[in-house]
């Protein structure tokens, strides 16, 4: 028997990759090196823009390069992969048709740990791209959950804010647009908020909401913590 290995379908963006590993850091209480958690990461910032291909229509189709990561991952000896980009959920089917091993996959992880704390019927604030707004990313497994997406008004302001991150890191001003979206979104009576975008994960520990905040990277950190835990095989 051997420890099961995730492997990381990272650089969605750099700083997201490497904050998923400081969650996961977060999730262990260790004494010596030893005690942490491997990984495989295979950290490729050249993957396709997600928003140039969802929203603007002009970018290269990044399914099959994530498709290739996957199975480099998975001959490297990984038993299950992740992904710590919301938006490139969208490609979930294809990159889990082209490896044998399991996508942890956030999106499915993330409604699920949210229906401990909110009723069927409740809504969810989305803290996220407008790319995961406009291919409905959650819709499948929030109408499973029985819960509905709550979104800003303002997508254009929020997609400013990501590239603002991807560009500067967590400015003044980022913080900004991403509080005022989660102040307009508990107003519209969301019973708790998504930060369902790994750059907006980075500034999720300044934000204040009068509801619980979910943080999707959390979830997958802990997953990935929980399926190391096990043995394979």
């Amino acid at each position: 028997m051997s420890r099961n290995l995730v492997g990381v379908l990272g650089g969605m963006g750099p700083e997201a990759t490497i904050l998923l590993q400081q969650r996961l850091l977060a999730t262990v209480t260790a004494r010596d090196d030893a005690d942490h958690i491997p990984l495989l990461i295979d950290m490729n910032p050249q993957v396709p823009s997600r928003i140039a291909h969802l929203i603007e229509g002009t970018g290269t189709d990044p399914a099959p390069t994530l498709a290739q990561m996957a199975l480099r991952l998975e001959d490297a000896g990984a038993t299950a992969l992740a992904m710590p980009c919301n938006t490139a959920h969208h490609y979930a089917p294809q990159i889990a048709a082209a490896v044998a091993i399991p996508l942890l996959n956030m999106v499915d992880l993330s409604v699920a740990h949210a229906a401990q704390f909110a009723p069927e019927g409740a809504s969810i604030g989305m803290l996220a791209s407008p790319a995961v707004q406009q291919t409905g990313v959650f819709d499948p497994a929030l109408r499973r959950a029985g819960m509905t997406a709550l979104w800003p008004e303002d997508t254009g302001r929020m997609l400013d804010a990501i590239r603002s991150i991807k560009a500067h890191g967590p400015t003044p001003e980022a913080r900004q647009i991403v509080q005022d979206a989660a102040h307009e979104l508990t107003g519209k009576g969301a019973a708790l908020l998504f930060v369902a975008c790994s750059e907006f994960s980075l500034l999720a520990p300044d934000l204040h909401a009068a509801v619980p905040v979910i943080d999707t990277v959390d979830v997958l950190a802990r997953t990935i913590r929980d399926h190391t835990q096990m043995k394979s095989s």
